[in-house]
């Protein structure tokens, strides 16, 4: 039973998330990508592109936020990825389609943890703080309804222009509306709490705080399990795109339609279902919380690596439907995850540096990430998409598993 109130900045919140996942070009990304001649090797290098740039602003974003003000860096954010969407409108070669992700980096160093800080800071101020993974897992699941939506309508968007291009002009009347919701947030969210009461902290004094947190073992722990597992899906979601368009083909009932026809409302109807099983996954967040089960954070990494080899294997065998599901598998974990990690992260940081701690696990994340994307490139093009899946997550579960033993989990 949910005990904080669904006021008007809830709905900001929600409406927040939902609109950020409305980048109706998401789902095509890399079919988008193929589509303008590039090979898995170059598409994995826009990936960490993206990935890196990120990596370098990370911690520098969060300590701005922190110091200067974390509306002023969600706008920022959302300026840079209009102009991003921009650029992937009017492109169609490798290099500025490299500085379209390049700008995309740069909006996620910006944001990633700016908003959830203004979500526990707000908690606080209500006496709600006993509820974060509840309500988290709310905000998140609309989050997760956007991206569901999002997929849906580029999805029949790309059946009638029968092109991927439009969508990414579409896709900046979202953000712009965003950019107004988030105007209007209150002030006494722009800086942590406990600065608003008293004097705000220089850089000097938050990268010091920063440290001593660090070097908490349980802090780690729980930044290196979430790292892990989102950079790890970030890497591999878009090659869901060319297993889908595969179960496509194989479909009687869609050989006369026109292939990118096709692809749009296959790819887009299949993301609208799984995120309506993400959405429905954050949502039931703090319910799995609450059935204490114990070391969580280490065993739902496992379930999910363990979901990726057997993804991987049944791609590799064409057993295209079977590869699909436990692809969908691995974004359920992950927003099951996110918002009990979340929660657990903020019981152990003190709230005037969380975007900042935040950050440095985003930026951890990033770099994973961006090693990951190389590798799945790389060995996607010349084992294929199925053997490259299998050997970056076994090696990953293996990892984890020896990182487990020896902390004996």
């Amino acid at each position: 039973m949910n005990s904080f109130e669904k006021d008007r900045q809830y709905v900001k919140f929600c409406l927040y998330g939902f609109l950020k996942n409305l980048r109706f070009y998401d789902a095509f990304l890399l079919l988008f990508f193929i589509d303008n001649g590039l090979n898995f090797s170059q598409i994995g290098l826009i990936y960490a592109a993206r990935e890196l740039t990120t990596n370098l602003l990370e911690v520098p974003s969060g300590i701005l936020a922190d110091v200067y003000g974390r509306k002023r860096s969600l706008l920022l954010a959302f300026l840079v990825y209009m102009l991003a969407f921009l650029t992937f409108y009017l492109s169609a070669d490798f290099f500025p389609l490299l500085l379209a992700m390049i700008f995309v980096g740069v909006g996620d160093a910006f944001r990633s943890g700016t908003h959830k800080g203004m979500i526990m800071d707000y908690l606080r101020l209500n006496g709600w703080e006993a509820q974060k993974i509840n309500y988290y897992g709310h905000t998140r699941s609309w989050s997760q309804l956007g991206s569901a939506v999002s997929a849906l309508l580029a999805g029949i968007t790309v059946f009638y222009a029968s092109n991927y291009r439009i969508i990414y002009l579409i896709s900046i009347t979202p953000y712009l509306l965003n950019f107004i919701n988030i105007y209007t947030y209150p002030t006494e969210l722009d800086h942590p709490l406990k600065q608003n009461k008293k004097r705000r902290k220089g850089p000097r004094a938050i990268i010091k705080n920063l440290w001593l947190i660090l070097r908490r073992r349980p802090v780690l722990r729980i930044v290196n399990s979430t790292a892990l597992h989102s950079a790890y899906l970030k890497s591999i979601k878009d090659y869901i795109q060319p297993l889908i368009v595969s179960l496509a083909l194989v479909l009687p009932f869609f050989s006369a339609i026109e292939a990118e026809s096709r692809n749009g409302l296959v790819v887009g109807v299949t993301y609208f279902f799984i995120f309506l099983m993400t959405s429905l996954a954050s949502r039931n967040a703090g319910r799995v919380s609450g059935k204490g089960i114990p070391n969580i954070q280490h065993k739902t990494l496992l379930w999910g690596f363990a979901a990726g080899v057997v993804s991987g294997i049944l791609f590799y065998y064409e057993y295209w439907f079977l590869s699909l599901l436990f692809f969908i598998v691995i974004y359920i974990i992950e927003n099951l995850r996110k918002p009990i990690l979340t929660g657990f992260l903020v019981d152990k940081v003190p709230n005037e540096i969380l975007t900042s701690v935040i950050s440095v696990q985003s930026s951890y994340q990033t770099l994973t990430t961006a090693t990951l994307s190389i590798l799945l490139g790389l060995l996607a093009d010349g084992f294929g998409v199925g053997i490259a899946l299998a050997i970056v997550t076994g090696t990953l579960a293996v990892f984890t598993l020896l990182i487990g033993n020896r902390r004996g989990t």
